[in-house]
């Protein structure tokens, strides 16, 4: 019988912490809409910990995703190389048209002159890791485009979101950055696809996986409060411009915690139009990043 209740009583606490998460669940919540209520920004979050409990705020808003969508893209590129049975060491031809002068690309950096071919692999490295802009539009001419990742997101039954436009006909057009479009639920949804394999298996999820844990941009955003623990943080960041009203189209950072105890979570921070200096509108996403982690991992 003592043994009986010993191990009843180990269940129980393996059980406080999500005890303890539910129950104070609408109170992150609380916390979070206080937290956004008065910046000059329209801000959305959603946070699923452990693949069950979720959390939104501000969920039924059009948030422009920036180059949040090259996450889709890859998981669309995966598809594609899975149902074409090949792997990303697939190579690609870089033509000199492809690297477009006036947008964001370390890969025209360089490669300046293009004439070159690279894995499919390595340019998913430079629009993970390192965001770039032209490697984006290269995958977009070789896997159909916008419509491609779109039609392939829905046929996994993703609803609230659209892709619509490459990364030039946003940069010709800033009106276009508002065709590519996300929930912030939506994009976590995506993001729990990902680390339950979902979405993309074996060999193609490891890799977008880790990439996205060396990603390079955005360490003043969802990273900034992880630093110093022992959290694993794999991120996608998308920066816009700012529209004819002077606000800031998006700025965005989407990704998945794992923590040391082997729990973990998915979380979006989407902020449309702000009107806040760049500093201000990363330094949102970096306050929320933190009240989730420290509420999650039992800090708080």
């Amino acid at each position: 019988m003592k043994k009986r209740i010993r191990t009843i009583w180990a269940g129980v606490l393996c059980l406080c912490p999500v005890l303890a998460l539910q129950a104070g669940w609408g109170d992150l919540q609380e916390q979070l809409r206080r937290m956004v209520a008065d910046k000059k920004a329209q801000v959305g979050i959603a946070v699923i910990v452990d693949g069950s409990d979720t959390l939104t705020v501000n969920n039924d808003v059009r948030y422009p995703m920036m180059s949040v969508f090259k996450f889709h893209q890859a998981l669309a590129v995966a598809d594609a190389c899975g149902r074409r049975g090949v792997s990303f060491d697939t190579l690609v031809y870089i033509r000199p048209d492809d690297l477009r002068p006036d947008t964001y690309s370390p890969l025209r950096d360089k490669y300046p002159e293009g004439n070159l071919s690279l894995s499919v692999g390595e340019l998913l490295k430079y629009t993970l890791h390192l965001s770039d802009n032209n490697a984006c539009d290269i995958l977009f001419r070789v896997f159909g485009g916008p419509a491609a990742t779109d039609e392939y997101l829905r046929s996994m039954g993703l609803r609230d979101f659209a892709i619509e436009a490459t990364e030039d006909d946003m940069h010709r057009n800033l009106a276009d950055c508002y065709r590519n479009w996300t929930t912030p639920l939506e994009a976590v949804r995506l993001l729990e696809w990902l680390v339950s394999g979902k979405a993309a298996k074996g060999a193609y999820r490891d890799f977008i996986e880790q990439t996205m844990i060396s990603c390079q941009t955005g360490r003043d955003r969802l990273p900034a409060p992880l630093a110093g623990t022992k959290a694993v943080i794999g991120h996608k960041t998308g920066t816009g411009d700012r529209n004819g009203k002077g606000q800031i189209i998006g700025t965005n950072d989407i990704g998945f915690v794992f923590l040391p105890d082997g729990r973990r979570y998915s979380i979006a921070v989407l902020v449309r139009d702000s009107e806040e200096s760049e500093q201000a509108t990363a330094r949102i996403i970096a306050d929320v990043s933190e009240a989730v982690y420290r509420y999650v991992s039992g800090e708080r």
